[in-house]
């Protein structure tokens, strides 16, 4: 039953949370369930408990699995190591004798209050994994191959596929257990001490090796082989948990060599010319082997199990050469750095992997058998496991849409064999057209210490002759950076009867020979001229329609791809695949980013990428869950002004319910009539009345309730809360501030505190309880308490990013100030353009309207107008004549404050504000007056703050430098998608693109490394990473991210996004609490689903809630 509710990504424990005990009682009998059984278990069995096993590992966050489950993983495991393994991991690991000392003593002091002998064998923590590997190795050498059980097992160049009959339960029990142990290696607290047994039994050796490996059945098998045989030598140091740089890695493996080397010298004669080798000489598997081959088994045997002791001698299958060289192969041989082998990988997919079932399944998944796929599950090794692991299962996710489209088109052409022996076709496809001419036009050298050409280039002609005008526009817009795919298609000469065709593979049934991806570099008509010019070569003025019908492309073909093609056309004889390609196919152009996105993932994972320290432990998935809420964060605002956040008195003191609430003025003396804006001053105290809750404890109501009966019974804390009169903004009805109209509950202004506030923010919003009203509200505040830094909003769609954007410009933050990048802003229900060139032009005749200000402010001065001339001249007029003005009025008022009418008749600017509606200055009192004198000030103060930030544009001369200088250092709130923030990236970090604090809307929507991606847009600063905040909001209980594989989904948990798992983590949330959409009893649907769900008196209230829906009244 729990298997089955994996399969379907339900929660299987949850059932159990009521009766832990009965449940740990059942876990225990579960895992001692072979030795109470009487009999020997059948192999789907055994099967199905390996899977019962293996999800079991891979729910860590439930502690009341992880109790019992990783008792298994523990140092206890080391008692079943052989004594040689055991020594070595000791001496590497210094720090763990003590440790094991005393676990000893623990150990034997429960044995004796027990009466019994002490032996650590008999300890299921010590025997379980032991006996469950060696119960694998016995199935994997006797009995997938039940009629071969005698079979030479030196006879190793044997044609495997000649082996008799093939027990299937078998193979999918090995590769079940493959699953298991890589999944064991792939999560630091079970990996730590179970690596050693693993590498003690040679697992991976024997897997090498046996019979399966190397069968056509066996090919799941071999790739699961290849996986574990990765984790187990991960650039990891698995007790302290740190990456290991490419330096380290080598330096180990030179001092290992160099070890062996030493030994080889002093104890092994005959391996004398291999301890005076040179490193580079014997670091490769073939000239390792060759050099060890000259020992007899005796001598290896002694070389292997009693000097190196690698493996024990006690080893059933220590006798065998070919597996004693391969344990020595496998440890000393110079393995390719994790690096290397990402950036000698394809980013476009070839045929062989998109037909691949075991690597990219179809769509009918069942979930029942494995793959040889990476998890996303809790945990991640380092930062670099992370992104390798979304690397290659994004990578296959575009992958499978590219086969689907490539299924989709290629039918449509109607391919054949013509009389001249070549292929035509007789029909038509939208997305793909006939090539007339393809070839290479250079291949580049390539760049030093890599074997691939640095670049290689390609033209296509292709005709767009036979299509209708709108489907040859779509042709036409084709630009650079598009990517196209090269099909070579080779039908058969008699076409597939019904029964072939059944049995064929797709590849045959198309005739589809090989796929080749490419970039668009510049398409050109048939006359020659640039089409869709982007880089300013073709001025706007001089565009002219395509002519003609041909169409040539230029591209950019992968140049690891080419360079793997041209080696097997040398080393192997192989077809040339570049001089086959017959058709060229296009995709639509949002489902065709996903080079882009594979190029970002693999730049992080050549950088030294740094996440910042507060939020690196929690975001590989360890540490204490709550270490980075804001609570336990360093440099806190003290005192936050939270402007127009609160509505009155008495809805800041309804948001403070477990705080007395003292109103004070700017002097400190009691307010007894406070009005908003309010600053607070946060106490620590606020801490341990946060609302946040842990993400993952189901007893969470209970100890909400425990901490209210304690707040009930304990006196109120004072919250001290300064009302101030905030300055006049200005005479004029624009220099008002837009102020908020919505009265936020308690919990949402938990979530301001929070966001407002350094570190990791997780906000969980049902549907109608005002997420976008919070997030925006939280970006207001944050502008007006730290005005000086920048903050970057992210959102899975463009319609939540405009819903999102249109509420901010209801706000008090100047629209000068926020950008909208990407393709929705067009969108925006707005007169104001918010793009980079309606934000750059927007500027420019802001401009012109405050230099024209400037000349009237002198003209009222009665002086010369031509300082309106530029901003510089603007700026020194500043400080000439107005500011200097200023201070002569100030210094003026001081001491004739008893005078009424002295502000009206000495304040120098008098003339200037003329214009206004009503009379700025009535005469009446100096107070009132100077408050209006004030507020004129700073109108004047701002234009001309404006004034010098206009002046960047008039220096500047080209669109794309203003537009660049406006992202980079103007605006201080920049809104994009995740899919343009993984698409620019690049164009990011070469603009010295900067933001301190990251806002994500509809998180929980978004893929974990389309989320991981938007945090690091920017270069580190000395090391360190700027960002400050980072604020999630969303609902895991709605719509998870949308990956069209099944498989990617039920196996590889693709579809988790990283604010799910943050949550399955048990990092504190705030779930907001108040819905204000559906009536009562519609949000009775869903509201179960939630904490505390319930809803705001205008549902109750409102008299349209209570009418029925017109579209569900009864007719009759």
């Amino acid at each position: 039953m729990g298997d089955s509710l994996f399969r379907e990504n339900v929660a299987a424990w949850v059932c159990f949370y009521d009766r832990k005990d009965v449940f740990r009682e059942f876990l225990e009998r579960a895992l001692r369930l072979k030795e109470l059984q009487g009999r020997e278990l059948s192999i789907a069995e055994k099967t199905n408990y390996l899977v019962f096993i293996i999800n079991a590992f891979q729910s860590l966050e439930d502690e009341v699995v992880s109790e019992t489950i990783l008792r298994l993983a523990s140092l206890q495991t080391w008692h079943s190591l052989s004594y040689g393994r055991f020594q070595m991991e000791l001496c590497l690991n210094t720090d763990l004798i003590k440790k094991w000392k005393r676990m000893l003593k623990r150990e034997a002091k429960e044995v004796a209050k027990r009466g019994e002998s002490f032996n650590p064998l008999n300890m299921l923590e010590v025997k379980f994994l032991r006996n469950l590997i060696e119960e694998f190795l016995k199935i994997l050498d006797c009995k997938v191959f039940p009629s071969e059980r005698g079979i030479d097992r030196d006879d190793v160049h044997r044609d495997v596929n000649g082996f008799g009959q093939v027990d299937d339960a078998c193979i999918l029990y090995c590769e079940r257990f493959m699953e298991f142990l890589i999944d064991l290696l792939s999560q630091l607290p079970t990996r730590r001490y179970l690596r050693p047994l693993v590498a003690d039994v040679a697992v991976v050796a024997k897997c090498h090796l046996s019979a399966l490996y190397r069968h056509e059945k066996g090919k799941l098998f071999a790739q699961l082989v290849d996986l574990l045989q990765f984790y187990e030598g991960f650039e990891i140091n698995d007790h302290v948990g740190t990456q290991l740089t490419d330096d380290e890695v080598l330096q180990s493996h030179y001092d290992r060599l160099q070890s062996f080397q030493l030994l080889a010298f002093k104890k092994v004669p005959k391996l004398r010319g291999l301890a005076l080798a040179n490193i580079g000489a014997i670091n490769k598997r073939n000239d390792l082997s060759k050099k060890l081959s000259i020992l007899s088994p005796k001598e290896l045997k002694d070389l292997v199990c009693c000097k190196l002791k690698l493996v024990s001698e006690d080893d059933p299958w220590s006798d065998r050469v070919d597996f004693l060289i391969e344990v020595m192969v496998s440890f000393f041989e110079k393995q390719r750095s994790q690096k290397e082998a990402i950036n000698a990988l394809p980013l476009y997919p070839n045929e062989q992997i998109m037909w691949d079932e075991s690597v990219v399944p179809s769509i009918n998944y069942s979930g029942e058998g494995c793959l040889a796929l990476p998890k996303l599950n809790l945990q991640f090794l380092t930062l670099h496991d992370y992104l390798l692991r979304n690397f290659n299962l994004f990578r296959l996710e575009s992958t499978y849409e590219i086969r689907e489209d490539i299924q989709e088109a290629v039918p449509h052409l109607l391919a054949y064999i013509n009389n001249e022996g070549e292929t035509a076709f007789r029909g038509w496809s939208r997305m793909a057209v006939p090539i007339k001419e393809f070839k290479i036009t250079e291949v580049k050298q390539p760049n030093i210490g890599e074997v691939k050409p640095s670049s290689v280039t390609a033209e296509v002609t292709f005709s767009i002759s036979s299509y209708k005008a709108h489907i040859r526009s779509e042709w036409n817009a084709l630009k650079e950076h598009d990517v196209l795919f090269l099909l070579s298609i080779r039908p058969s000469f008699e076409p597939l009867s019904a029964e072939e065709a059944a049995r064929a593979s797709v590849p045959q049934r198309l005739g589809l020979q090989f796929v080749r991806g490419c970039e668009i570099i510049e398409i050109r008509d048939e006359e020659g001229t640039l089409m869709n010019d982007f880089t300013g070569r073709i001025k706007r003025d001089e565009w002219k329609p395509p002519k003609g019908e041909l169409r040539t492309v230029t591209v950019a073909l992968d140049t690891a791809q080419y360079h793997m093609d041209v080696s097997n056309i040398a080393e192997k004889g192989e077809e040339d695949v570049y001089g086959t390609f017959n058709i060229l196919m296009r995709r639509k152009p949002k489902e065709n980013n996903f080079k882009a996105i594979l190029e970002s993932i693999r730049d992080l994972m050549n950088e030294y990428c740094i996440v910042p320290d507060w939020l690196h432990n929690i975001f590989l998935g360890y540490g204490n869950p709550s270490a980075a809420q804001w609570t336990n964060m360093p440099d806190l605002l003290e005192t936050v002004d939270f402007k127009d956040t609160f509505l009155d008195a008495d809805h800041l003191k309804e948001s403070f319910p477990d705080y007395q609430v003292c109103f004070t003025n700017s002097d400190g003396t009691e307010n007894l009539d406070p009005r908003p804006p309010f600053r607070i001053s946060l106490p620590k105290k606020l801490k341990s009345s946060s609302p946040a809750l842990p993400g993952n404890r189901n007893s969470t109501a209970d100890s909400m309730n425990d901490v209210a009966m304690v707040h009930a019974d304990s006196e109120k804390e004072n919250l001290f809360v300064e009302a101030y009169t905030p300055p006049d903004p200005g005479p004029y009805p624009q220099d008002q501030p837009r102020l908020n109209s919505v009265r936020f509950t308690p919990v949402q202004i938990g979530a301001i505190i929070s966001g407002i506030q350094p570190g990791l923010t997780m906000v969980v919003g049902p549907p109608g309880t005002g997420k976008t009203d919070t997030a925006v509200q939280i970006l207001n505040v944050l502008y007006h308490n730290c005005p000086t830094q920048r903050t970057l909003i992210i959102t899975h769609s463009n319609q939540a990013l405009n819903d999102l954007f249109e509420k901010i410009m209801q706000r008090d933050v100047p629209a000068r100030y926020l950008l909208r990048l990407g393709q929705g802003e067009q969108e925006l229900a707005t007169d104001l353009d918010f793009s980079r060139q309606g934000r750059v032009n927007a500027m420019l005749v802001r401009r012109l309207e405050l230099l024209s200000e400037v000349e009237r402010l002198a003209r009222s001065l009665q002086l010369p107008e031509d300082v309106g001339y530029t901003c510089e001249t603007a700026g020194y007029f500043w400080l000439l004549h107005v500011y200097s003005r200023w201070e002569q009025f100030l210094a003026a008022c001081a001491g004739n404050e008893n005078k009424p009418s002295f502000v009206k008749d000495r304040f120098p600017f008098k003339e200037f504000f003329s214009n206004t509606l009503h009379p700025v200055f009535t005469g009446e009192l100096f107070e009132k007056d100077m408050r209006a004198a004030q507020g004129c000030f700073s109108h004047l103060k701002t234009m001309f703050q404006e004034l010098e930030e206009c002046r960047a544009f008039e220096l500047l001369k080209s669109t794309a430098d203003r537009a660049n200088y406006l992202m980079t250092k103007q605006a201080k709130i920049v809104a994009m998608t995740c899919t343009h923030a993984a698409l620019k990236r690049k164009d990011f970090l070469q603009l010295g693109f900067k933001y301190d604090n990251l806002l994500m809307e509809e998180s929980a929507q978004i893929l974990e490394i389309e989320t991981f991606i938007p945090m690091l847009l920017q270069r580190q600063e000395d090391g360190y990473a700027r960002l400050k905040r980072c604020i999630l909001i969303g609902d895991h209980h709605q719509l998870p991210p949308v990956v069209k594989n099944m498989a990617f989904r039920t196996y590889s948990h693709m579809d988790q996004s990283l604010f799910t798992r943050f949550v399955r983590l048990g990092i504190p949330y705030i779930e907001l609490n108040a819905q204000g959409r559906a009536r009562p009893s519609i949000a009775n649907l869903y509201n179960w689903r939630y904490r505390d769900l319930g809803d705001l008196p205008y549902v109750k209230e409102g008299k349209v809630f209570h009418r029925a829906n017109v579209t569900t009244q009864n007719p009759g």
